[in-house]
């Protein structure tokens, strides 16, 4: 009887993967959803990609600034009193 439960269990287990495993393979796209997926993404645009960067550099430099400062610039965008 052990061994009819094991094998059932196998069975049950394997479906279970198998099930899995057909559903990945729905929900993935495929080669030609990719490419267009590639083509609307901001790194493949070099004149956003300047763009983002610069906002970047930017950014670390704020963050440069208030780490090198004993002020607390969060409070002073505030009330200003």
């Amino acid at each position: 009887m052990s061994g009819m439960r094991t094998i059932l269990t196998s069975l049950a287990i394997g479906g279970i993967v198998g099930i899995g495993f057909g559903m990945w393979a729905i929900v993935v796209p495929g080669e030609d959803k990719k490419r267009e997926l590639f083509k609307s993404l901001p790194e493949s645009n070099p004149a956003r990609m300047d763009e983002t960067r610069k906002r970047n550099a930017l950014m670390l430099q704020v963050i440069k600034d208030a780490a090198e400062t004993q002020d607390n610039i969060a409070r002073g965008f505030g009330n200003q009193k």
